[in-house]
């Protein structure tokens, strides 16, 4: 064993390197606005769900609340951690001159996402649902597809944008 790999190897346990997390730096131009649809659907289901809950105060309802209140609010970052992605890697200049208003969906997602995971609000989630579905269309479109809305058989409802 080399001095260089003795070295390094002790530096490894005394300074271990930081684990990093990304969609892909190299870039490895693998994008697609699916996971932000499924996560807004799931938004949507959760908010159905504990809309139907109602108001029992045992505690497997309680126990229920907590859960779906926690996925709904890992959705909903997850929508937008995947709309950041699609954002700062995907989307160049050219699409915002083609789609004057992109920045400004983005923008308002990111409001929605932030509004869902705040509140139990089925306005909120549809609203986080419908941008995104918007921003996914765009996104086909930049990729010569036209985009085409198709009933999402999610016990959520609503469509999912695939292309066509």
């Amino acid at each position: 064993m080399s001095a260089l790999s003795i070295a390094l190897r002790l530096l490894e346990r005394v300074s271990p390197a930081a684990p990093a997390h990304a969609h892909c730096d190299i870039p490895c131009g693998i994008y697609d606005p699916h996971q932000a649809q499924i996560a807004a659907h799931t938004v949507v289901r959760m908010a159905q769900l504990i809309t139907d809950l109602g108001d029992a105060g045992d505690a497997e309802a309680s126990n229920k609340l907590a859960r779906y209140i926690t996925v709904k609010e890992e959705h909903a970052e997850l929508a937008k951690k995947e709309l950041r992605i699609l954002w700062g890697d995907y989307f160049r200049p050219e699409h915002v001159e083609q789609y004057p208003n992109l920045h400004g969906l983005f923008f308002q997602a990111m409001k929605q996402g932030s509004a869902a995971r705040q509140s139990v609000s089925m306005d909120n989630a549809q609203a986080l649902l419908a941008t995104v579905q918007e921003i996914a269309e765009i996104f086909w479109k930049t990729k010569g597809a036209e985009a085409s809305r198709m009933p999402s058989r999610q016990t959520s409802g609503g469509e999912i944008v695939y292309p066509a």
